[in-house]
């Protein structure tokens, strides 16, 4: 018998999007943490019995929240298709006829 991450195909998987329920519970969380980072300075200081608290109000319901969407990162555009800044001139060329050689050396 095939396991699980066998019988779903990638494109099935992809087109799946994240659960939403769950989803919007960790967008509420990390809402939440970042607020009290920023609101209550206990939060931004060290919890002896838990560590450093900005990382787990914020840092740790933040990767969760990246990892439902299967760790994508951003798209960014592609310069060499086209996204960015175009150049308008085109790009300088050397003249042949420039003499290279010993004479035009500085003294």
């Amino acid at each position: 018998m095939r396991d699980f991450a066998h019988s779903v195909s990638p494109e099935a998987t992809a087109a799946r999007g994240p659960d939403p329920q769950l989803e919007r519970v960790l967008r509420r969380v990390v809402a939440t943490g970042l607020a009290l980072v920023l609101l209550f300075p206990l939060a931004r200081g060290e919890i002896p019995w838990l560590g450093w608290a900005p990382l787990w109000l914020v840092g740790m319901p933040l990767a969760a929240w990246w990892a439902l969407h299967r760790f994508r990162l951003p798209q960014w555009p592609d310069r060499r298709a086209g996204g960015g800044r175009r150049h308008r001139h085109a790009q300088a060329r050397r003249r042949a006829g420039t003499p290279r050689g010993p004479q035009w050396r500085a003294a």
